[in-house]
């Protein structure tokens, strides 16, 4: 069955920014304006897909598992700082219970959350920022950024 989804590998345009192992393989059409974004922004200085694994315990299973944060990003702000994020993205239906219209959104959203604490304290520990971005970050007036 194929997916509803915009999936393919991302052909990289700056290739000396790219600080993964593998090529950035992209699951939906936001994850590639992601990938977009950060091979084409001057303050992105490096970035990967699926470069961290951390370990979780998943709540429906009890589990040990692992979470894949879908990107790193590597970036210099307005002040001339450099900082290192985790970055997932994610459709606002997945971040939040008031958001969630299904009870598999609801389930997500549990689940997510889960992850995200992981990655939070992961990212902590090495001294970066974890983030979720949605639509609402990665779409402006109905085009990507």
């Amino acid at each position: 069955m194929a997916s509803k989804y915009a999936q393919g590998i991302y052909l990289i345009k700056n290739p000396e920014k790219y600080l993964g192992n593998k090529r950035p393989y992209y699951r939906s059409s936001w994850e590639n304006s992601f990938m977009r974004f950060c091979d084409n922004n001057p303050s992105v200085i490096g970035w990967a897909s699926e470069a961290v694994h951390i370990p979780y315990r998943n709540p429906f299973t009890n589990k040990n598992t692992i979470y894949v944060p879908d990107f790193l990003i590597v970036y210099i702000d307005k002040a001339g700082q450099k900082h290192a994020e985790l970055i997932e993205v994610k459709p606002r239906k997945e971040i939040a219970m008031e958001n969630a219209k299904s009870y598999r959104d609801q389930l997500m959203v549990a689940l997510n959350y889960c992850k995200w604490e992981a990655a939070k304290a992961w990212a902590k520990m090495n001294n970066m920022n974890f983030r979720v971005v949605t639509e609402n970050e990665i779409f402006h007036n109905g085009k990507s950024r």
